[in-house]
């Protein structure tokens, strides 16, 4: 029997022209509540209640963003790390593999998967303009209730957290897609790891599951006490203080360094990882600190290096991230807020105050 579902709801919301996050009935001058319609069930989607709700650096930069994306409305609602239980089904989702009542993870941007369309006929859903973008320029998941596609979805395994489920969705999966899809990492490798933040630390475990060598650098020492928890040689931690390029050189390091992995984006780290990745080999860039960076055109050329750019990821990777977070090989790093504590998270977040991820736990969810 379907559970009494409310018309309306109060919803973190984005409004075009104003840097601050919007949420409806007045309360101050900065952050006011907006009360918005629950969302209608589309006919080949879900219409969930929401459990937990990720956040991220991109909602600081969507938040300061007018140069909007075609697809971007006028107003709508941030998040786009969800997990959420599904109690609607569209008249077009008979014989899927879900049901009323299931936990999923929702992935903000699925691809539409038409056969005409440029992106989704090449395998890269995650570039789609077509489909629906869950909080990166329309509705998304910092609300009681958010509907998607059913593409967009993915069962939670009973062993995997509802914090861990959400933060999966992009803090684990763009670091997935990055090693797997585009870095194309093996064990053999030697990898260098530039930052340590909500994606960096989830990088991390993923490159020491599949056994790699990493070298490891950042600049707070206690996520790098972390890594070594985790198992990395403190030989390999760069701690700060020591210049990449002459921890390289002392290290033995010199022409042995296969792919870096940049998740800080700044133009120091772009720099040292032009100057220490070995011949032939790649940088594939994710961070964007310094939105624009120079690339040294006649080193790289005398390297013959790849520098490769990866973005988000895809529902396949999701798929295998939760099952390794079931297994326990990855383990997110997850701090738990509530849905009305976003200011104050996000806050601290651009401050650098937030060393892991936050998970905004709704109301039915708790934390777990």
């Amino acid at each position: 029997m379907e559970e009494n579902i409310p018309t309306s709801m109060f919803a973190w919301r984005k409004h075009r022209g104003s840097a601050k996050p919007v949420w409806s009935q007045a309360i101050s001058l900065i952050f006011v509540w907006e009360e918005v319609p629950v969302p209608e069930t589309p006919s080949t989607g879900v219409l969930c209640k929401m459990l937990a709700s990720g956040v991220c650096r991109s909602d600081h930069y969507l938040l300061a963003l007018d140069d909007n994306r075609p697809w971007f409305q006028e107003r709508f609602t941030l998040g786009h790390e969800g997990c959420g239980r599904i109690v609607r089904m569209g008249n077009d989702t008979q014989g899927s593999e879900f049901k009323i009542g299931d936990i999923v993870a929702m992935h903000a941007v699925p691809g539409c998967g038409k056969p005409e369309c440029s992106e989704c006929s090449r395998d890269l859903s995650q570039l789609c303009e077509r489909c629906h973008h869950s909080g990166i320029g329309q509705d998304g998941f910092y609300a009681p209730y958010a509907a998607v596609d059913i593409r967009a979805l993915v069962l939670v395994p009973e062993s995997v957290s509802l914090a861990e489920a959400a933060v999966a969705t992009d803090a684990v999966t763009t670091a997935y897609h990055a090693i797997r899809r585009r870095g194309e990492v093996k064990k053999t490798e030697t990898i260098f790891l530039f930052g340590l933040g909500g994606l960096g630390f989830n990088a991390l475990q993923i490159l020491h599951a599949i056994g790699a060598r990493v070298i490891v650098s950042d600049l707070r020492e206690n996520l790098l006490k972390d890594a070594a928890k985790l198992g990395i040689p403190k030989a390999d931690l760069i701690f700060p203080g020591q210049p990449v390029q002459e921890f390289v050189n002392r290290n033995g390091l010199a022409g042995k360094i296969d792919t870096v992995l940049d998740f800080v984006g700044t133009h120091q780290t772009f720099e040292d990882a032009q100057q220490i990745v070995r011949r032939g080999r790649k940088l594939v860039c994710i961070g964007t600190l310094n939105t624009e960076n120079t690339i040294h055109m006649k080193l790289g050329i005398r390297k013959r290096l790849s520098i490769i750019f990866s973005y988000g990821g895809q529902v396949s990777d999701l798929q295998e991230i939760l099952q390794h977070l079931a297994t326990g090989s990855i383990k997110p790093q997850v701090e738990y807020a509530i849905l009305k504590d976003f200011p104050a998270i996000l806050k601290d977040l651009t401050e650098g105050k937030i060393q892991s991820r936050v998970a905004l736990m709704h109301e039915e969810a708790g934390q777990e």
